[in-house]
C-alpha cells in the first residue's frame, strides 16, 4: 500500500476547526486541496501530519497555536487615527488591507479592525487565528509520487 512521502502531491479534503469546535474553514466550500510536500504551500505541521498517510485514510490533528499561525503578538495591535480612513465606514471584526511600508517597499497587509472611536481605529495586525489552537480533519484521496509520475507508472 503506497503511503505519502516527502515531495509527493497529494489531494485531500479537510476541514479545519477552533477548540470551541467551530468549523473555520472546509473543502466542502473550496473542494478538494491539491499541494506537493516539500513546497511551504500549506502549515508544516499539516504537512507533516499527512506524510505517511494511505490513500482513503483520515487523520484528526490538533496543531498548537504556535506551530499553526503563532501566538497572538500585542506589538502588531496598534492605534491608527481615524482620519486615515476617510469615510469608509468601519466596524469591530472588519478585515482591511492597509499599506504598510517595510524596507522601503510598499505592502498591503491583511488588519482586523478591534475598536472604532471618533479619533482612532484600532486595528490587529496579527492573523486571525494567531493564538489559537486548530485541528485539522484530514482524509487523503490521491497520491502522485515524482517517481510514478516520471515513469508513468499508474501502479498503486
Amino acid at each position: 500500500m503506497q503511503r505519502v512521502t516527502e515531495n509527493d502531491s497529494v489531494t485531500i479534503v479537510y476541514e479545519g476547526l477552533l477548540a470551541s469546535g467551530e468549523k473555520f474553514e472546509t473543502s466542502q466550500e473550496t473542494g478538494p486541496l491539491s499541494f506537493q510536500l516539500g513546497t511551504g504551500s500549506v502549515l508544516p505541521a499539516f504537512e507533516r501530519a499527512v506524510l505517511g498517510m494511505a490513500v482513503a485514510e483520515s487523520k484528526t490533528v490538533r496543531v498548537p497555536a504556535e506551530a499553526a499561525y503563532g501566538k497572538k503578538n500585542e506589538e502588531l495591535i496598534m492605534a491608527v487615527p481615524r482620519q486615515n480612513f476617510g469615510e469608509q465606514p468601519l466596524t469591530p471584526g472588519m478585515v482591511l488591507g492597509m499599506n504598510l511600508e517595510k524596507e522601503g517597499e510598499q505592502h498591503t497587509v491583511p488588519a482586523t479592525v478591534v475598536a472604532v472611536d471618533k479619533d482612532k481605529v484600532t486595528v490587529d495586525f496579527n492573523h486571525p487565528l494567531a493564538g489559537q489552537e486548530i485541528t485539522y480533519q484530514i482524509t487523503l484521496l490521491s497520491i502522485d509520487s515524482p517517481a510514478r509520475m516520471a515513469t508513468g507508472c499508474g501502479c498503486a
